[in-house]
Parts: C-alpha cells; structure tokens; sequence
C-alpha cells in the first residue's frame, strides 16, 4: 500500500475562474465557499470565479480564497477517491498552504482555521503597507551564488532568500530597492529573475510587525494535537504540541520556508505518492525536480 502525503499550495497558486467547476458540481464546496462568505463578510466564491484579478491577489483575499479552494478540492477528492484520503500518513503546505494542512489534520476546525488565516493576511498586508518590500523568484542559480547575490544587492537593507523551494528555485525576499538591485545580477550571472506578484518581503524580518500583531491571536486560538503529522515550514520537521504549533506559526511569518528540506524528509520517512491539493501544480513541479520518479497527482480547485 503507497505512503500518501498531501500538500496544500500557498500564495500565488490562486488564479481567477479557480473553484468554478468544483461549486458548480459539487454541493459541499459550495457550502464550504458559502461558511467562508459569511464568515469573511463578502461573496468568496464571486471573487474566485470572476475578479477582478486585482482584488483576489491581493494578500487579505488570496489568503482565504486559497484556504477555501483547497478545503473545496479536498472534497472532491473524498467524492471520487475516498481510500486516498484515508491512505494519507503526513502532510504539508507551503507557506499559507501549511494552515491548510494544520486544519486538514485536524487541530484546527474549518471555521477556525479561516479566521486565523484571515487576520494573518490582513497582518501581513498591514506589514507590507508600512515598509516597501518585494520577492524575487530567482531559477538556474544554486543556493551559494543565490546567497552571494543577496549580499551584493543588500546594501544595509534586508535581502535573504525567503522560500527554499528544489534545486535551483528560491524566492528572495526584502526592501524593495535591494529587489531591484538583484535583479539585474542575477541575470548578469545567467541567472533568470522574475519579480513575484505578492504585497511585501514575506518570510523575513520586515514582517515582524505582523508577526507581533498575530502573538495574541495565535495565543488564544483554539488547537488539538494533530491526528497525522503536520511538517513545519520553519523546522522541515513534524509538528509538536499545540503550543509547539502556537510558536512555529508565529515564526513563520519572518523565517524561510524550507520546503526542498521537507520534501527529502517526507522521502526518507517512506511517502512515495504525493497529492497536491488546490488551486495551481507548482507544488508536483517542484517535487519533480527534487526527486523525478516519484508520483505526485494534482487534485485542482
């Protein structure tokens, strides 16, 4: 029997027209997409299917529109496939993604699990609004040259890679400016550069004001023991206590993502099917260029 492992994709996965389909056929998306809206305060499932583009990129909406499409894809999978469902021994998400995978594991409810993603974006967007920040996907370069790049374009600001994603793909993240200086050496060094579309300099020190104004929330949120594990983005390693989770959550928000670190964790501890689940398929991209022969099926939203 395969070892099945879930993953759950993070900001820049959402696209507009994502969960058309799955709402049009399927009643317990829809009624997930109608708990979210009267949560949220505004027709989620609108914005999804038509846009504007603008407004559900933004970070206060992406956040929970992504949340909610998974939590819809997952629900197809449990009406076509249910035994892969009930095969799924670990899981894990990028980013945003991991909230997902907490609550898929249940140590959060649904409801739950959005509002805490709701006040993260609203955070995090607040963070982005006081200090211009940016990220930079930057392909073809190993880790050392990406790093010894970073320092070149610092110049006394912040400048790091944020998201550890496969051999050669990292995300750098930091002040504005110090983007658009690296942008120009990465390609100088044969490199290619693509500024990402995202508020601000996410999983580094510049979002420490949004990581202060969520200590509170994730102190007071309600958490069970997961019932599978759950890897942490900021550990490559399996979640812990609840208040273990409580503390990795809150780091996450100003630590990089080591997710190339995950996935060879997830190999060596014997998952050999993958399913990502959600809007996008950079997730089984990545994972191909991490390990080529192992399978890794896309249930999209």
């Amino acid at each position: 029997m395969p070892r099945v492992a879930f993953l759950f994709p993070g900001q820049g996965a959402q696209s507009v027209g994502m969960a058309r389909e799955l709402c049009a056929t399927l009643p317990q998306a829809r009624h997930l997409f109608a708990t979210a809206s009267t949560l949220l305060g505004y027709d989620l499932l609108e914005v999804c299917v038509n846009g504007p583009a603008e407004r559900l990129n933004s970070t206060v909406v992406s956040q929970p529109a992504l949340f909610t499409a998974s939590f819809a894809a997952l629900e197809a999978l449990k009406h076509n496939n249910p035994q892969v469902v009930e095969q799924c021994v670990a899981t894990a998400g990028l980013s945003l993604g991991e909230f997902t995978a907490l609550t898929f594991a249940g140590a959060l409810s649904f409801e739950e699990g959005l509002r805490l993603v709701q006040q993260r974006g609203q955070a995090m967007q607040a963070a982005a609004d006081e200090t211009p920040g940016g990220m930079v996907s930057v392909l073809m370069l190993e880790q050392a040259k990406v790093e010894e790049l970073c320092l070149a374009a610092r110049q006394n600001e912040i400048l790091q890679i944020a998201n550890f994603l496969c051999p050669g793909n990292y995300a750098v993240s930091g002040h504005r400016s110090a983007c658009d200086r690296l942008e120009p050496l990465v390609t100088q060094t044969g490199g290619r550069a693509v500024r990402l579309a995202v508020a601000g300099a996410f999983h580094t020190p510049l979002m420490k004001p949004a990581s202060e104004a969520l200590a509170g929330v994730f102190a007071s949120v309600t958490l069970a023991p997961p019932r599978l594990p759950v890897w942490s983005n900021v550990t490559a390693q399996p979640h812990g206590s609840p208040e273990e989770i409580r503390t990795l959550l809150q780091r996450q928000i100003t630590e990089p993502v080591r997710w190339e670190e995950t996935m060879r964790h997830l190999l060596a501890a014997g998952c050999d099917c993958f399913y990502e689940i959600g809007p996008g398929r950079v997730l089984a991209g990545l994972l191909k260029r991490i390990q080529r022969k192992v399978e890794c099926y896309n249930v999209s939203a």
